[in-house]
């Protein structure tokens, strides 16, 4: 079943540098993402709850984005990811990550909800 594309913006109003370590790292996701994070070969490997769940980066760039892909998603649903966008407003110089994820229509509110309560243990770990 296709999924379809959605993305949410948290303002957090920090250095970018400083943001994209908590998205690119096994020890940064760990922090907020997942309750442990691991690099297995050319895989990360999100823990929760002790099931094990494996995704491959797609494309990154520093201090910018990261995209991944879960290695278990539906492999007709070839342009499901999800990524992690660091941008910078020039005019008020705020700092935003910008997540975009895949859902099914009727898992959207949800996972908007689970995202939202990542993004708030996310802000506390920033100290924003």
């Amino acid at each position: 079943m296709t999924k379809t594309k959605y993305q949410l913006e948290y303002v957090l109003n920090t250095a970018p540098k400083l943001l994209y370590s908590r998205l690119n790292t096994p020890s940064g996701l760990a922090e907020w993402f997942a309750d442990d994070v691991h690099i297995k070969g050319q895989h990360f490997v999100f823990i929760w709850d002790k099931i094990e769940h494996e995704a491959k980066v797609l494309m990154k760039k520093p201090n910018e984005f990261i995209r991944f892909k879960w290695l278990n998603d539906d492999p007709e649903d070839k342009e499901a990811y999800f990524e992690f966008l660091v941008t910078k407003e020039e005019l008020t110089g705020d700092v935003a990550l910008i997540v975009t994820d895949f859902a099914e229509d009727d898992e959207i509110e949800g996972n908007t909800e689970l995202w939202d309560k990542q993004i708030t243990v996310l802000k506390r770990a920033l100290g924003v």
